[in-house]
């Protein structure tokens, strides 16, 4: 139990922080652009804030700890196909792949 309390809560803090800094970030609206979804940026961002708040509040209410964890899911399987599509060295997609581990990890168990 403990294991997942913490990768709920580096889950929390990972994309709050990502999505803060898409919204905030001239490198991020940059890093958009290349994936070719520079339209999608701040919905995308407003989504992970959102979400990480639904982690958050997942402590007290898991159901939100399950819709948040399958949301996180899909969204990095998409980030890993764009990340593929655009020919990035797998070094740039492990964030992707290791954030899409640990949700899937939270949704499994939760």
């Amino acid at each position: 139990m403990q294991l997942a309390v913490a990768i709920q809560a580096l889950s929390i803090v990972a994309f709050a922080a990502y999505g803060a800094g898409a919204l905030l970030l001239q490198d991020m609206v940059e890093e958009f652009e290349r994936y070719g979804l520079a339209r999608l940026r701040v919905p995308i961002a407003t989504l992970q804030i959102v979400g990480s708040l639904g982690l958050a509040a997942g402590f007290f209410f898991r159901p939100l700890l399950l819709l948040s964890a399958a949301g996180f899911t899909v969204m990095m399987m998409a980030a890993l196909v764009v990340r593929v599509r655009i020919r990035d060295p797998l070094t740039a997609m492990a964030p992707a792949f290791v954030l899409l581990c640990l949700t899937l990890y939270l949704l499994l168990t939760a």
